[in-house]
């Protein structure tokens, strides 16, 4: 009996040793790499990680497997120069690691690393299954993450909660949002659009949280699940007898309704949804909330007793659990937060690189006394609606948040967080920000990006450096005042107009940098392509930089052709429309290269989660409308909606801005030659394309070295 215990004993180690949610990242990113490590944790005040060497093991030591994973990734891209991305989880490590000869640790104070914004949930994850979501735990884990929004399967606690409330699966359908748009549904935006969803769909979703949430426990990652605010279906009044108010429209969309706080049903529907969260996911310690939610009218609205209802429904699930809102406009309302007790609520500060709430007297959203005695976090959104384009505040960045550290306001910051509306863009900027925790003081910019290449494309290139340089002065270099929402959007994705800027309604774009400088540095990338053929992080940060220097270059043209037609120069106006439309094809070729920048790669995403030729159809038309029109006619144009998450890809550049275009100039064209021509309808026009089901590869089409070079020559003659 006592060996058989024994030999008990050892297996539940073994079980143990292997269920390390390190091991298991490690064996992900290359097949044998865990036996080359020692992982080390040890009991600290404060998160930290050390690289160390013990004989021929690189140990990666730290107070939890967070920061024990971010260790990893430390040594992975300053030792060894593999830099594993969103797009690249995977790399083959060298047979004998590079020692550590000195032993080197970092440690943070900022205690949360938040990630994602209720937007990135629509705009990029919308159709994402358990493989992709696998990745994104790891690279979090990687970058220092442990405290991500995790909406997924919300709509199946909804559909529970609205059930044991009397209404039928297709009122429920009526309320919930479709697959591409639940992110504005769960913040109180809208009902129902791009639905109704099949039963499917919620089994499907819920399944999908349960493994998301079991692993980000494994590593120590504590999900912020959408808790309950107030929001009921905007009928309640007539179907459940409830006393709310009706925050208005959204973009030509009916909001939910609110459920004022002194109905004495509040709490019972507060409990009841805890109660079904609880039983599909488990309780959790921080719960996401955000009433009146982008110009929610809080008419007859007693915003201190919301606060309190929402809190103390909250506490009376978990006592422990934290209010996590985003500040976003006038939210959260200072009346709603300014009776609640420190250390019960958390503010993201979701805009903090451009319009800041922390207490910030430069910023147009300059709250004097910041968020009060409350937590909050420094975060990053940098993009919108998904929006392909280089962008960022590079410098301003690493300066806000030493600024935002060192001044009063600084006693309350207790993180950093990514709260972009899109991601799998820009990833200089997020490998930036998930690295200002674990720096202490304030550090150089050039300096920073030279390790940064060296990083990420596993070698060091001066030619390569000098561009990302002088990226970083430029396009990288948004001054610190400007608001815009996103990138300096393509003018090949605008809907056409005789003088074209912006591509969606809210962009507040201008003029910051020369388009020379990234045509400059495009082609300082072009020059050296050769040497990293095969390099997937080079390959693609090559096709996005030229991408961009090739919509640099239609800008430039479009003005040619504004030009033609204002002189009435027909000639002129045919040649310069038709190097235009060219571009738009050279771009829709480049970009095939890659499947990160294919509308087949989403459309892709989309069917497959369907089981069904009826499934399949219903998860393309939502992945279709959301990236073109977004919304009916009246949210598309009305609304102001249309191409808001419009995206440079391939297959959408060929066969809908093209075609756009084209249309334009051969109106225009009727138009110099004196003709009478009708008013074109755009909407009719964007409509066909989003009810089409016509195949789109994701695979990548052509060699992306030789691709670049050709097309590039082409455009630039160089």
């Amino acid at each position: 009996m006592k060996i058989i215990h024994i030999l008990g004993m050892l297996l539940v180690a073994l079980v143990v040793k292997a269920a390390s949610p390190i091991e298991g990242l490690l064996e992900r990113i290359d097949k044998g790499a865990s036996r080359k490590f020692m992982i080390e944790q040890v009991k600290s005040p404060v998160d930290f990680f050390e690289l160390d060497q013990k004989g021929d093991k690189v140990v990666i030591r730290g107070n939890n497997y967070v920061s024990i994973a971010t260790g990893l990734n430390w040594y992975l891209k300053y030792h060894v120069g593999i830099h594993l991305s969103w797009n690249g989880m995977q790399a083959e490590l060298p047979e004998v690691l590079p020692a550590v000869k000195q032993k080197e640790r970092h440690e943070t104070d900022m205690k949360y690393r938040y990630d994602f914004n209720y937007c990135t949930f629509s705009y990029t994850m919308a159709f994402w299954d358990w493989t992709r979501w696998e990745k994104e735990i790891d690279w979090m884990a990687l970058h220092g993450i442990n405290l991500p929004l995790a909406m997924v399967g919300t709509d199946g606690v909804w559909y529970n909660v609205l059930s044991k409330l009397g209404y039928t699966k297709e009122e429920i359908n009526d309320f919930v949002a479709g697959p591409g748009f639940q992110a504005w549904w769960l913040m109180n935006n809208l009902e129902g659009w791009g639905g109704p969803n099949p039963d499917s769909w919620y089994k499907q979703q819920i399944a999908l949280q349960k493994r998301i949430v079991k692993r980000m426990r494994e590593y120590g990652i504590e999900p912020v699940f959408p808790g309950y605010s107030g929001m009921v279906p905007h009928n309640a009044k007539e179907k459940l007898g409830l006393n709310v108010s009706d925050p208005g429209l959204w973009n030509g969309y009916r909001r939910p309704a609110f459920l004022q706080p002194t109905d004495p049903r509040f709490e019972e529907i507060a409990s009841l949804y805890y109660k079904e969260m609880n039983k599909l996911y488990g309780k959790a310690d921080y719960y996401s909330m955000d009433p009146f939610h982008e110009g929610g009218s809080v008419a007859g609205v007693d915003l201190d007793a919301a606060g309190k209802a929402i809190m103390q429904a909250m506490k009376k699930n978990n006592p422990k659990a934290v209010w996590v809102a985003q500040a976003w406009q006038a939210n959260p309302r200072p009346q709603m937060i300014g009776n609640l007790e420190a250390g019960d609520l958390i503010v993201l500060d979701l805009f903090a690189e451009s319009r800041p709430q922390w207490g910030d007297p430069a910023s147009t959203w300059y709250r004097k006394d910041g968020f009060g005695q409350h937590d909050w976090i420094y975060c990053m959104l940098l993009n919108y609606g998904g929006n392909v384009g280089l962008h960022g505040k590079l410098k301003h960045v690493i300066d806000e948040f030493y600024k935002a550290k060192e001044s009063p306001f600084g006693k309350t910051l207790k993180g950093v967080g990514m709260t972009m509306e899109g991601s799998e863009n820009n990833p200089v900027m997020f490998e930036l920000l998930t690295e200002l925790p674990w720096c202490p003081q304030r550090f150089d910019k050039d300096q920073w990006l030279r390790e940064y290449t060296v990083a990420r494309y596993g070698k060091s290139n001066p030619t390569v450096q000098d561009a990302w340089i002088l990226l970083s002065n430029s396009i990288y270099n948004c001054p610190d005042a400007n608001t815009q929402q996103g990138t300096h959007e393509s003018v090949f994705c605008a809907r056409p107009t005789e003088h074209p800027y912006q591509v969606s309604s809210w962009s507040e774009m201008k003029d910051y940098y020369d388009p020379n400088d990234v045509i400059r540095a495009a082609a300082m990338m072009v020059s050296v392509a050769d040497e990293f053929k095969g390099n997937n992080n080079f390959e693609y940060d090559l096709v996005d930089i030229v991408r961009q220097a090739i919509a640099e270059k239609g800008r430039l043209t479009e003005k040619v052709v504004e030009a033609a037609f204002a002189a009435g120069d027909k000639k002129l106006y045919k040649d310069a429309s038709d190097r235009f439309l060219r571009l738009i094809l050279l771009q829709d070729e480049l970009l095939a290269t890659r499947p990160e920048f294919k509308v087949g790669t989403w459309i892709a995403r989309a069917r497959s989660l369907g089981g069904t030729p009826e499934e399949k159809e219903l998860y393309e038309w939502n992945a279709r409308v959301q990236i073109t029109t977004w919304g009916n006619r009246l949210a598309a144009d009305e609304g102001g909606l249309r191409d808001y998450a419009h995206r440079e890809w391939n297959g959408i550049l060929k066969d809908f801005y093209y075609m756009r275009w084209k249309t334009w100039f051969d109106y225009q064209t009727r138009l110099l030659d004196g003709r009478k021509t009708a008013a074109i309808d755009f909407y009719a026009i964007e409509e066909r394309w989003t009810k089409a089901t016509n195949v789109y590869s994701s695979e990548p089409e052509g060699d992306c070295i030789s691709t670049v070079k050709r097309i590039f020559v082409e455009i630039f003659g160089k």
